[in-house]
């Protein structure tokens, strides 16, 4: 009775392993590939349980899901001559997993096939576009010839399609950076001195303006003026002219005030002349009216001198004055 009980038990145990070893599970994330003798026999692409010869065959589970690969930055020469560094990544999955296996057998090692792949699709589209187009609108064009370009050598060497390539980043190189801001600096120093030049010429010009209308106006006003003086020096001459001819003894007088005038201007004016000379007719015509004073005293001459010439200037301009109206 033991016996068939041990017997039964090893039974269960033994088919217990062979069913676990024939059944297995594929998860919705992955896919089957059934190895026989490490020759592949069956793809399983379902989810769900599974069947398999135990000890015989064997499994490998494969993603099913989009990957993402992120090569390192690439520098590519673009059509207009133009060096620029690339950081751009990939999205793939496994379309066929049998191919997948026979040509790489992990994902480790498809990402490391891709890599060359990718990066040679980027230097021959981006060899063939100017910087512009990677710039602006015509970019999700020059995305999409790259994908497609690595789509077909992928798919058809690895058995994966490639989802999206995607530039992420576009940047000069660096020392392209520095060469091209040094070239923008001397752009804007250069032009900053021809702004400059510019405002100095306008600078002068505004000047030389100012100073031209500045010269006619001192030349227009001095030409006024001479014209003015003139009139007045005429107008004073004919009046001199015309009182002359009406009274030469006024005449006379008025020219002997003029030299009082020019000649007894300061205070301390000395003069070693005759009292009875030409020059002081007038005091001298004064003495009959008792006016001419001590010469011995020099304040009363000098008050009579005064005197007489303010007498002799009143009395020559009430006389003038009527003549003239």
């Amino acid at each position: 009775m033991n016996a068939k009980l041990i017997g039964l038990g090893i039974g269960l145990v033994i088919l217990g392993v062979i069913g676990a070893s024939s059944l297995f599970t594929v998860h919705e994330t992955r896919q089957a590939l059934v190895l026989q003798f490490g020759e592949p026999v069956r793809v399983i692409q379902q989810p769900g349980l599974q069947v398999k010869i135990p000890f015989i065959q064997d499994v490998v589970f494969i993603d099913r899901r989009v990957l993402d690969m992120d090569p390192p930055i690439e520098q590519v020469i673009l059509a207009d001559q133009k060096r620029l560094d690339v950081d751009a990544f990939a999205r793939y999955r496994i379309s066929d997993p049998l191919r997948f296996f026979q040509s790489v057998g992990n994902e480790s090692t498809v990402e490391q096939r891709l890599q060359p792949i990718v990066n040679s699709a980027l230097r021959r589209v981006l060899g063939n576009v100017t910087l512009l187009a990677v710039l602006s609108e015509e970019r999700a064009v020059v995305m999409r010839d790259i994908q497609e370009q690595v789509n077909q050598e992928a798919s058809n060497r690895f058995g994966v399609q490639i989802v999206d390539v995607r530039i992420r980043r576009a940047d000069l190189p660096e020392e392209t950076s520095q060469a091209i801001f040094a070239r923008m600096r001397s752009e804007r120093e250069r032009e900053a001195a021809e702004a400059r030049a510019q405002g100095q010429e306008q600078s002068q010009q505004i000047r030389s303006r100012a100073e031209r209308e500045r010269t006619v106006l001192l030349a227009e006003a001095q030409r006024d003026a001479q014209t003015l003086r003139g009139q007045g020096d005429n107008e004073a001459l004919n009046l001199i002219a015309e009182a002359t001819g009406r009274d030469p003894e006024f005449f006379a007088f008025y020219r002997t005030l003029e030299s009082y005038r020019r000649a007894l201007t300061s205070e301390d004016t000395t003069l070693v002349l005759s009292p009875q000379g030409d020059f002081f007719r007038f005091f001298g015509s004064m003495t009959g009216g008792g006016l001419m004073p001590d010469p011995r005293d020099p304040q009363a001459v000098e008050e009579a001198r005064a005197s007489a010439v303010d007498e002799a200037s009143d009395a020559a301009v009430a006389e003038a004055v009527p003549s003239d109206r």
